[in-house]
C-alpha cells in the first residue's frame, strides 16, 4: 500500500515539551508512523522553555519571517525543524516569540486561545508554503480543535487541500479551550460565523473542542472505554450531546507506550537494568531509591509510588485520605510521590511527609529521571482516578513489574485486568467506587497478594508480559486514515 501523508498538530511533544500524556502520544505516534514509511509532519510551538542546546534545531527553506493574520492580530513567525531523537521523524517548530516566549507551555493568559488558533492556522499554511498535500490533518485536543472547520472553510478553495480529511483526537475532554464570544473575529470566518455553535455564542463563549467534534471527519479518543464514557452526562463534560450526534465517527484507540523510553531492560535513567528473569535488580533499585530519599525501611517494606498531576481528576483526594490509615496499619508500607498541581494537594502531601518522615517522600514538581526511578523501584503504583481517558503510567508500571492499583474507569479499565488468585490470570488490582475506603481496600488486597510470593511473582510477570507497543496501537490509526481517504 502507498504511504499516507499526515499533517499533525500538537501543543506539546515529548521530549521537546511536556506536561502530560498528550506529549508522549504525539511524539511516539509520529515516530511510529515515520518508521513505517508514512510521510508525517508534526507541527508544535518552539517554546522558550525548550532546551535548544539539547536538540539539533535547524532553519528550514521556508521564507522568514512569515505572517499569519487572525482578526486584527498580525503575527510574524519563523519555521524551524528538528527530528525526534532516535528517529527520522520530522517536527516543525513554530518560532513566534509573541506567542510562545512565556517561560511555560501553557500560560493561562487571556490570549491562550490565540496561541493555539495561530498554531493551527500556521500548520495548515505551512503545507501550502511547502506545496505539500496532506491526506490527513490530525488535530490533537482543543488546541487544534478548529482545524477541521478552518480546513474546510478558510482553505477549501485550495486544490492542494481539497482531498484532506480531518481527525480529532480527544486526549482529555475536561480541557475544551473556551474563550469569549467577543473574539469571534479572530477566527476569520466572516459571513460564515453561522457555522459556529449558536447557543454557545448567545451564552457569550466559543468552545474550541466542541467545534472539532462538530466538524472532524473522524473523532478518536484514547481508549475504547473512554469513548463510551464521554457520551454520558457523567463524563461528557457538556459535549455528550454532540458526541452522541456524531457517534458513527467516534472511535476509541488505546494509547501505546514508547518502549524505547520506557523499558527496564534499557532505561537510561536506571543504574542497572532488569527483566522478568532478573527481578533481584528491581529490588536493589528500590533500596537505592529509598536510601537516596532518606527513608528508613525494613527488608519487608512494600513501596507504593505515584507520579501524577495533582488534580481532582487523578483521585489525589482519595490518596491523601486513605494513606494515613494505611501507613498506621501497615508499618511495612512506604510511599513516594512526584508531581505538582493544586496547592491544597501539594500542602497535604507535604503534611503527610511530616507525619511519616521515615516512610513518606514527596517531590514537588516534575523530574523525568525520578519518574523512571519511581516506576522501577515501586512495588505498587496508585492511580485512583475519578476519570482517566487513557493513562500511561499504569502501562509503564506493568512493563516495570510494578503492580498497578487502579480505579476501573477509562483506559485503566482497558489496560489493567483484575488478578484472580484462582486462575493466576490478571495484571493488577482494581476497584470501582470513587472513595478513599475503596482505595484503601484495594491497597490492602495488593499487600495481601505481596505476602504470598507465588501469587505476587505470577502477578508481576503477567504484567511484564503485556504488550502496549505502538506496533499494535499505531496500526489502528493507519487503518482509520486509510478508511478516511478511501485507500
Amino acid at each position: 500500500m502507498q504511504p499516507v501523508r499526515i499533517c499533525a498538530i500538537a501543543s506539546e511533544v515529548t521530549p521537546l515539551s511536556k506536561t502530560g500524556g498528550l506529549a508522549d502520544v504525539a511524539g511516539a505516534l509520529t515516530k511510529h508512523l515515520q518508521a513505517h514509511g508514512h510521510d508525517v509532519r508534526l507541527f508544535t510551538p518552539l517554546y522558550d522553555s525548550i532546551d535548544r542546546a539539547r536538540f539539533d534545531i535547524v532553519d528550514t527553506t521556508l521564507p522568514a519571517p512569515l505572517v499569519v493574520q487572525l482578526g486584527a492580530h498580525r503575527l510574524e513567525y519563523t519555521v524551524r525543524a528538528t527530528r525526534l531523537p532516535g528517529s527520522q521523524a520530522q517536527v516543525y517548530l513554530i518560532d513566534c516569540p509573541a506567542l510562545y516566549d512565556r517561560g511555560t507551555i501553557y500560560s493561562g493568559a487571556p490570549d491562550e486561545y490565540l496561541r493555539f488558533l495561530a498554531l493551527t492556522r500556521i500548520a495548515i499554511e505551512c503545507c501550502q508554503h511547502m506545496a505539500w498535500s496532506p491526506q490527513v490533518l490530525h488535530c490533537h485536543d482543543w488546541h487544534a480543535g478548529f482545524g477541521p472547520l478552518l480546513l474546510k472553510q478558510l482553505y477549501g478553495w485550495d486544490r492542494l487541500l481539497a482531498g484532506t480529511r480531518s481527525v480529532l483526537t480527544i486526549h482529555n475532554i475536561g480541557y475544551q479551550g473556551l474563550f469569549g464570544a467577543e473574539h469571534i473575529a479572530d477566527l476569520n470566518l466572516g459571513d460564515r460565523a453561522y457555522l459556529l455553535h449558536q447557543d454557545d455564542l448567545r451564552a457569550g463563549h466559543i468552545n474550541a473542542l466542541k467545534h472539532g467534534c462538530m466538524y472532524a471527519d473522524a473523532i478518536t479518543t484514547v481508549s475504547p472505554t473512554y469513548a463510551r464514557e464521554i457520551r454520558t452526562p457523567e463524563f461528557g463534560m457538556g459535549l455528550q450531546t454532540v458526541l452522541n450526534q456524531r457517534a458513527d465517527v467516534l472511535t476509541g484507540i488505546l494509547n501505546g507506550v514508547d518502549y524505547d523510553d520506557w523499558d527496564p531492560r534499557t532505561d537510561r535513567h536506571l543504574s542497572e537494568h532488569y527483566d522478568a528473569s532478573n527481578l533481584a535488580a528491581k529490588t536493589r533499585l528500590k533500596w537505592k531509591l529509598l536510601a537516596q530519599l532518606g527513608l528508613t525501611v525494613r527488608p519487608t517494606t512494600v513501596l507504593a509510588g505515584v507520579v501524577s498531576r495533582l488534580a481532582v481528576q487523578k483521585g489525589i483526594d482519595l490518596t491523601v485520605a486513605a494513606l494515613p490509615r494505611l501507613l498506621r496499619g501497615h508499618p511495612d508500607l512506604a510511599f513516594v510521590a512526584l508531581g505538582s498541581g493544586e496547592a491544597r494537594y501539594e500542602r497535604e502531601l507535604r503534611q503527610l511527609q511530616q507525619q511519616f518522615p521515615a516512610r513518606v517522600h514527596f517531590h514537588q514538581g516534575y523530574d523525568e529521571s525520578l519518574a523512571h526511578r519511581i516506576e522501577a523501584a515501586s512495588d505498587l503504583f496508585l492511580m485512583p482516578s475519578q476519570y482517566e481517558p487513557c493513562g500511561l503510567n499504569q502501562m509503564y508500571s506493568l512493563r516495570y513489574g510494578t503492580v498497578p492499583v487502579v480505579r476501573r474507569t477509562g483506559g485503566l479499565a482497558d489496560s489493567v485486568h483484575r488478578y484472580d488468585p484462582g486462575t493466576g490470570r490478571g495484571t493488577g488490582v482494581l476497584f470501582d467506587a470513587f472513595t478513599a475506603e475503596a482505595l484503601g481496600n484495594a491497597v490492602r488486597m495488593a499487600l495481601a497478594l505481596h505476602a504470598v510470593p507465588s501469587h505476587w511473582n505470577r502477578l508481576v510477570r503477567n504484567g511484564m508480559a503485556a504488550d502496549f507497543s505502538w506496533e499494535r496501537q499505531g496500526a489502528q490509526y493507519v487503518t482509520l486514515y486509510r478508511k478516511l481517504i478511501g485507500d
